[in-house]
């Protein structure tokens, strides 16, 4: 029995080649470090950007498909899949090699829609949406929610792209303290410089990758999720949204003769939002807070009529119905006292089941707890921030009673 020794000339062609063919990935695919491993059936990257080779892949394959195996393998990381799978498989409670399997198979049909073509062969075994019934154009998370594993996958149980590709480590992989691997800072700087040359590019780059280079420059901020997550727990608890009515009885009552119970119905839950207008909070955050303004009516299933809108200072402004983001009017910049907010949002004409506060959290609290659920975005500030009048002023600590998320 012969060992197939690695055809170096012939891979790093295919990776000329594949740079030739993506020029806007050059310095991606020449930062990667390639490993020779007969344990991974075609090519595989793991996080540090290292990429393991079988050498029986590379005899049996033709340049061009290998020059797609390149780019294919690369997307992995450019995209951070690994990054997104661990996040995806935290906030579902996902465990177990099964679920990093699909969330493998995810990842290549987010990349594999659009790669091929334009010199890049596509290479055999290749899974696309369309094998699965899905659509093109779409990212990881939303073909994680549209299959399961089953039949019409087993045809691609053989995928192991790598802890790169669904950010679970394997046995033969280098790990973090291995040599060639590439630093946090290091992957970020191969990224900013493959961004910039998408967004530079005077030739036709796939929108898929327009959309990455976009997103590169301006990533989306975690807390801005964290937020989205606080408000949707609040709005989705135990009791908010519940009332009850007589407009259908309850069932119980046929155990009580004579007696009409009311039955509980659920309705959609109003949501309060007390921007802080006061003149320690700059313009920026003034604009911050409006794009959460926006996510929140989201999370309410873009209901705006269920969310008001209250500017406050030292005094609660009027409060504004919500109609478009862009037409709310902040009032204010004076000195900060939100009680004046809750105060006015708890004794309204309707009774808000979440109050949410955007804030900089230099400014008393209420006392007691709000008969709603109370969620806090604080914007970043020192802990202790001196103003003219008083060099010893330290901000009150948002109370235990509200869930806090930190904002930028």
């Amino acid at each position: 029995m012969t060992t197939t020794t690695m055809d170096e000339e012939k891979l790093f062609a295919a990776r000329l080649h594949a740079a030739r063919s993506r020029p806007y990935l050059a310095t991606a695919l020449f930062a990667l470090h390639t490993v020779e491993s007969r344990r991974v059936p075609t090519m595989a990257v793991d996080r540090h950007w290292r990429c393991y080779v079988s050498p029986a892949f590379v005899d049996r394959t033709p340049v061009e498909e290998l020059a797609g195996a390149w780019v294919h393998e690369v997307s992995h990381l450019l995209r951070d899949h690994h990054g997104r799978s661990d996040r995806f498989a935290a906030k579902h409670e996902l465990t177990g090699p099964a679920e990093r399997l699909r969330m493998n198979i995810a990842a290549d049909l987010e990349i594999n829609d659009d790669i091929f073509g334009d010199g890049l062969a596509r290479p055999d075994g290749v899974v696309e949406p369309s094998m699965l019934s899905l659509s093109e154009g779409k990212l990881m998370e939303e073909y994680l929610r549209e299959f399961r594993l089953g039949p019409c996958t087993d045809a691609f149980a053989w995928l192991d792209c790598g802890s790169g590709a669904d950010g679970l480590d394997r046995e033969w992989e280098l790990g973090p303290d291995g040599a060639h691997g590439l630093s946090d800072e290091e992957r970020d700087t191969v990224r900013f410089r493959v961004a910039q040359g998408i967004n530079a590019s005077p030739g036709t780059v796939p929108r898929a990758w327009k959309r990455w280079a976009e997103e590169a420059f301006h990533p989306p901020q975690p807390w801005r999720e964290l937020l989205g997550a606080a408000v949707r727990s609040a709005v989705s608890s135990p009791g908010v949204g519940e009332d009850y009515t007589y407009g259908r009885p309850s069932r119980r009552s046929t155990s009580l003769p004579g007696v009409v119970m009311p039955s509980l119905r659920r309705r959609p839950p109003r949501v309060f939002v007390i921007v802080d207008t006061s003149a320690s909070v700059s313009d920026a955050e003034l604009g911050s807070a409006i794009l959460e303004i926006a996510a929140i009516v989201r999370t309410t299933g873009g209901r705006r009529d269920l969310v008001s809108v209250l500017s406050c200072d030292a005094a609660a402004h009027v409060t504004q119905p919500l109609c478009r983001a862009e037409g709310i009017p902040l009032v204010g910049g004076g000195g900060t006292d939100l009680r004046a907010g809750f105060v006015k949002a708890v004794r309204g004409s309707h009774r808000p089941d979440v109050i949410v506060a955007l804030t900089d959290g230099h400014t008393p609290w209420p006392d007691a707890k709000p008969s709603c659920r109370t969620v806090v975005g604080l914007f970043p500030r020192p802990s202790a921030s001196p103003d003219e009048n008083d060099p010893d002023y330290e901000p009150v600590l948002p109370p235990a009673w509200a869930r806090v998320v930190g904002i930028g």
